[in-house]
């Protein structure tokens, strides 16, 4: 089981677990779906096949972990027509957001963040929602969380979208972590 969090690896060092990760990505969605994880050097983003390239990448920002999981818990949710649209045509106000536009943000976030969560405990590691306003309106980090985590053990307890499903186990498998059945069995005792 890895026991690299956030906490312990240096912004600049090299995580040793992305490849591992985009591996296995790859070996589980590539063949069904045209998709690849691939490893970006700036912004995250969502880019459909096109004239150039054959197959959909998932662009996942600086080579984190932690975005990673969060680019796939979006394409997880995404359904085929979105799949087809650069950052599958959704929404996005950069950070600096007023509170009206934060709250339309944390809307849209919960969900994927959710599923991000799972995705985070199948991998061993620590989760923590991402606001993502460091120069706007102070968001409601501790309201966010609730309404993520919610919608967390709406998910564990109604079951999550196919592909997430597919993934979390992919996860739980190549991490060697605890099935997240007992950790909602452990948290509704």
């Amino acid at each position: 089981m890895s026991e690299h969090s956030a906490e312990t690896l240096s912004v600049n060092a090299p995580d040793p677990d992305v490849d591992r990760l985009i591996s296995l990505f790859n070996a589980t969605f590539f063949e069904k779906w045209n998709t690849r994880l691939v490893r970006g050097e700036d912004e995250p983003v969502y880019l459909p096949a096109n004239d150039s390239v054959s197959y959909h990448r998932i662009v996942f920002a600086h080579g984190f972990f932690a975005s990673a999981l969060h680019e796939i818990s979006h394409w997880c949710i995404a359904g085929e027509a979105r799949r087809q649209l650069e950052d599958y045509g959704y929404w996005y106000c950069p950070d600096g957001r007023d509170e009206k536009q934060q709250a339309r943000f944390e809307q849209v976030e919960v969900k994927p963040q959710a599923i991000e969560w799972a995705f985070t405990l199948a991998s061993g590691r620590r989760f923590q929602v991402s606001t993502d306003n460091l120069n706007g309106a102070e968001p409601d980090r501790e309201g966010f969380t609730r309404n993520v985590e919610a919608q967390l053990q709406t998910f564990m307890n109604n079951g999550f979208p196919n592909r997430a499903a597919l993934f979390i186990d992919a996860l739980h498998n190549a991490f060697g972590t605890r099935p997240l059945s007992l950790l909602r069995e452990e948290t509704a005792a």
